[in-house]
């Protein structure tokens, strides 16, 4: 098709200039020739120079010689030979490309795992890479290899310890692909696990032993409490023993705390009956009010003789 087109053209050109010399004499067949010949010379400079955009690198193929291993084009405007040579341009730019897998981990439990790697050629092996791949390496190389390293990787590791040894997971798939795909001249700038999920079977079985745990946790908590709460009252019961016990060995050896006792009662009952909007007559004896009753303190006192 591309060569129809300039032969199409250039026998478009012919016949115009045919007629116009036939018709219009000398001088016009000659300045349609000068035209021929600058519209010629246009679509020849038009084919021999082409453009290598930036983030790009221009590889040639010749017709005559195949591809020339030695000839690798940075951006920019360049020359070839019409027909003979034609450029073959690569992006070489890192590209994002996300790929999934399902595999095993070593305790057998089938794990989704999902990275994205950022990829691009090596500049330096684009011939090579033409013969080899062709333009679409990535399709031909990434998802194989991606998928072959990511199975022998998590086949390493037990589910529980893909969550809490994710950055040691990463690092290996990293290394590895890498290294992989050194072997078919592409760089890989970044590999990042972005998908780590599990079976609906092995995520209820995590779930059922968080709650396990959790209710043993709280049994153990009852369990401490119930314990305390135990040491609390014996404690307690201790405390008000010794308590009764100082108590009678107070009374004992100084019947007047009792007479304080006693008067500190009816102040109380003195402050309770006034405050009562009530007029309540009593005998104050029956009150405790009658602290200079002395038949008490003797009969008190009779107690602590015997």
């Amino acid at each position: 098709m591309g060569s129809k087109e300039p032969n199409r053209f250039i026998q478009h050109l012919r016949d115009l200039t045919g007629r116009m010399s036939s018709s219009g004499g000398k001088g016009a067949g000659l300045g349609l020739k000068l035209l021929l010949g600058a519209g010629a010379l246009a679509y020849g400079l038009k084919e021999a120079t082409y453009t290598v955009e930036g983030g790009q690198r221009a590889i040639i193929f010749n017709r005559i010689g195949g591809m020339q291993m030695d000839t690798i084009l940075a951006e920019g405007l360049h020359f070839r030979i019409p027909w003979f040579q034609y450029p073959i341009i690569y992006d070489i730019r890192a590209k994002p490309r996300k790929i999934s897998s399902l595999t095993g981990s070593k305790d057998l439990q089938m794990v989704n795992i999902g990275v994205r790697v950022l990829s691009r050629p090596m500049a330096s092996s684009l011939p090579v890479m033409y013969q080899q791949l062709g333009k679409d390496y990535d399709e031909r190389v990434l998802p194989s290899i991606v998928n072959e390293v990511l199975k022998s990787v998590v086949a390493k590791f037990n589910a529980s310890q893909l969550i809490t040894q994710r950055a040691q997971v990463s690092l290996l798939v990293r290394r590895e692909l890498v290294e992989r795909a050194k072997d078919f001249n592409i760089i890989l700038d970044d590999v990042a696990i972005t998908e780590l999920s599990f079976s609906s079977q092995y995520t209820a079985a995590v779930e059922a032993k968080q709650v396990a745990q959790q209710e043993a946790q709280r049994a153990q908590f009852y369990v401490e409490k119930a314990k305390q709460d135990q040491r609390q009252k014996i404690i307690q019961a201790e405390g008000e023993a010794e308590a009764a016990k100082m108590l009678g060995q107070a009374v004992t050896k100084n019947p007047g705390y009792l007479k304080l006792r006693r008067i500190r009662a009816a102040q109380n009952i003195a402050k309770t009956v006034s405050a009562s909007q009530n007029k309540v007559y009593l005998n104050a004896d029956s009150l405790v009010l009658n602290l200079q009753d002395q038949a008490f303190f003797n009969s008190f006192s009779t107690v602590l003789k015997k």
